[in-house]
């Protein structure tokens, strides 16, 4: 993956003793969900010499990123792993990742090492069945309305991370979480987004606008089975606007688009630019930065599309019944399509009308998020070590808030990234 240089990094924290606490933070899945946690791990462990972090992954291609990422923000005292064994790794799909839950199994006894163990996967509270009695943290990977993250599992974490009053909000009156298990640390993918600071490629010939286009994978509500080719089609037909399609990376598990047989008429075309989660561009907010239209469904892109309030125009093949559905109050940001007919006159429609939506999309954004002058890294490192520190959750909202958060500020690292371990 292509990846950029961070322009400044800032000072180091003198060591305080050897590490007491191990922390292992723990990615099974593909390799955007690194994002949502990683500036975390790299604050925990530049700021508490006294834990010990490790980041441990179910594929080199995860790990590599991870390595490159951590070292793009100037390094961290981190161990790495590469979880075995090396034929459960084979199995993995068009992806890269192995099976989740076989791959929790085998490496059950070696993550019973650890105090606390982070994970951005809900897949994860499979480890209180296989034994681990490790204090688990979920991160989220990403701050979306789609009732599918909000499930029973929650209750098996001991502390839950939201990005805002949104998320906490609607866990704590589902019974998922209590208050004293839920930390509202802002969105720490921002962080890492800002201090790498990526410069956005040109990718068309023109200066024409640009529309993103993102569909779910999942296909209850997903816009791409029944009407994704319609779209792809009504670009390639015009020469109004420029298309990046970029789907969430599960849709098409980041296969190269010329494998999929579907998408070789589109091949390239001058005016649509294709990335099925091949590239680091598709996680990173490249694409969300660089549109000046966003066309989706349920993806939670959309929140990190709105941290510029632009255009939306929203997708519903499914003659969703969604006004006052908690799962779709994204679609308060912008027109919602119940026809894929003239396609291209609803985003002429959806660009005019964007007034009138700007202040639903402002709402949306800080309902979503809960970002104060503490980077969001930090609060969610002040969590996790006060979780280290109790043994147990306590009411974190203090040190979530920010509070005893440290001033915002990028700090050098306390040593270079050490070689990976091997299983």
């Amino acid at each position: 993956m292509n990846v950029h240089r961070p322009v400044v990094v800032g000072e180091a924290v003198a060591s305080c003793g050897p590490p007491t606490v191990r922390v292992c933070f723990l990615y099974i899945a593909q390799a955007h969900q690194t994002l949502h946690s990683l500036s975390a791990a790299v604050e925990l462990a530049r700021q508490r010499p006294d834990i010990a972090v490790d980041v441990a992954a179910a594929s080199a291609d995860v790990l590599d990123y991870a390595q490159v990422v951590v070292a793009l923000l100037g390094g961290a005292p981190l161990g790495w792993r590469l979880l075995g064994p090396a034929w459960l790794r084979a199995l993995g799909g068009a992806d890269g990742v192995p099976p989740k839950l076989p791959m929790l199994a085998a490496n059950a006894r070696i993550l019973s090492r650890y105090d606390v163990i982070v994970a951005p996967e809900r897949t994860t509270a499979a480890l209180r069945r296989m034994g681990v009695s490790a204090s688990l943290v979920y991160t989220q990977h990403g701050a979306g309305d789609r009732a599918g993250p909000f499930e029973p599992r929650l209750r098996q974490f001991d502390l839950v991370f939201a990005a805002g009053a949104k998320q906490r909000d609607r866990m704590i009156s589902e019974g998922l979480v209590t208050p004293e298990r839920c930390a509202v640390v802002g969105y720490p993918k921002f962080d890492l987004v800002d201090r790498l600071r990526p410069g956005l490629p040109k990718l068309f010939a023109n200066d024409r606008p640009i529309v993103l286009y993102n569909p779910h994978f999942s296909p209850k509500v997903s816009s791409w089975p029944l009407w994704g080719l319609e779209v792809l089609r009504a670009f390639a037909g015009q020469q109004r606007y420029n298309l990046i399609f970029a789907p969430h990376l599960r849709l098409f598990d980041s296969r190269p688009p010329a494998k999929v047989a579907c998408l070789a008429p589109f091949l390239g075309h001058s005016g649509i630019h294709m990335d099925l989660g091949g590239t680091s561009a598709a996680i990173d907010m490249t694409y969300t930065r660089l549109a000046d239209v966003y066309v989706g469904d349920a993806s939670s892109q959309v929140y990190e599309f709105l941290r510029e309030p632009r255009p939306c125009l929203f997708l519903d093949p499914h003659a969703t019944v969604w006004d006052g559905d908690e799962s779709f109050r994204h679609w308060e940001s912008g027109p919602v399509a119940t026809t894929p007919n003239d396609l291209v006159g609803q985003i002429d429609r959806a660009r005019r009308t964007h007034p009138a939506y700007r202040h639903s999309q402002l709402a949306a954004f800080h309902r979503t998020f809960d970002l104060t002058g503490a980077p969001a890294s930090v609060r969610a490192a002040d969590a996790i070590a006060s979780l280290c520190q109790l043994g147990a959750p306590r009411s974190l909202a203090a040190v979530a808030s920010g509070a005893q958060g440290r001033a915002a500020g990028e700090r050098r690292a306390t040593s270079p990234i050490e070689g990976r371990q091997r299983l």
